[in-house]
C-alpha cells in the first residue's frame, strides 16, 4: 500500500502515520527525515542538499524528489510506505507521477483551523525539563510551574498564534491545492479529524480499506 498523507500543520498527521506504520507494516517517510539521514550518509544528493542549506537557501524540488527516490528503492518500501510531508506542491506531485510511482491513496487529514490554532497555541513546555502541558487538555497542578521539577512553563515560538497561523496560511496556498489534483485521480479521501485520537484513527483506517 503506497499512501500519502495531507494535513494542515497541527492536524495529526504524524501519529496517525505511526498508527498506519504499526498496522500494515509499512515506513513512515517523512521529509525532514530522510534529507538528515542523507546529509549524515553522505549520498549524493544528500550533498547537493548540504550546499543549498549551508547558503542559507530552500532546497529546490528536484533534489528532494531525488533524494525521495533513492528512498523507496530502499528493501523496506517493497511492500509500500506513507509519504508525510511530500509533495507540498503540485509541481512536487506531478514529479512524483512522472517517476511513475503508483500512489494507492491519499488520506487528507481535515481540522478547521481554529481548532489547529487553539490545539497548538495553548502548549506549553517546561524550560528546564521539556515537559509537556496544554492549556485546555493537560492543566499543571499549579498555573504556569511544572509538576515534575518545578521549572517554568513557556510557549514555543513555533506554538504562537501568529506563527501557527502564518504556516496554516502557506499550507492553504502551497499544498491544499493537492487535494483537487489526487482528487481529479481518483485517488483522495478524506477524514475529519475527531478531538479523539483514537477516533480519527478508525476512520483513517476505514478510508484506506474503503
Amino acid at each position: 500500500m503506497k499512501l500519502i498523507l495531507l494535513g494542515a500543520p497541527g492536524a495529526g498527521k504524524g501519529t496517525q502515520a505511526e498508527k498506519i506504520c504499526d498496522k500494515y507494516g509499512i515506513p513512515a517517510i517523512s521529509t525532514g527525515n530522510i534529507i538528515r539521514a542523507a546529509l549524515k550518509n553522505g549520498t549524493e544528493m544528500g550533498l547537493k542538499a548540504k550546499s543549498y542549506m549551508e547558503a542559507g537557501q530552500l532546497v529546490p524540488d528536484e533534489v528532494v524528489i531525488g533524494i525521495i527516490k533513492d528512498r523507496l528503492v530502499e528493501s523496506d518500501c517493497e511492500n509500500g510506505f506513507i509519504l508525510d510531508g511530500f509533495p507540498r506542491t503540485i509541481p512536487q506531485a506531478e514529479a512524483l507521477e512522472s517517476m511513475g510511482v503508483a500512489i494507492d491513496k491519499v488520506v487528507d487529514i481535515e481540522v478547521p483551523d481554529e481548532k489547529i490554532t487553539a490545539r497548538m497555541s495553548g502548549r506549553r513546555v517546561c524550560a528546564k525539563c521539556g515537559a509537556s502541558y496544554h492549556l485546555l487538555y493537560k492543566l499543571p497542578k499549579t498555573a504556569g510551574i511544572c509538576d515534575a521539577c518545578g521549572g517554568e512553563l513557556v510557549q514555543r515560538k513555533d506554538d504562537a498564534p501568529e506563527t501557527v497561523q502564518a504556516r496554516l496560511a502557506e499550507y492553504h496556498e502551497m499544498t491544499e491545492p493537492l487535494k483537487d489534483f489526487y482528487a481529479k485521480l481518483g485517488k483522495l479521501k478524506i477524514v475529519h479529524g475527531q478531538e479523539e485520537v483514537a477516533d480519527t484513527t478508525k476512520l483513517v483506517f476505514a478510508a484506506l480499506e474503503d
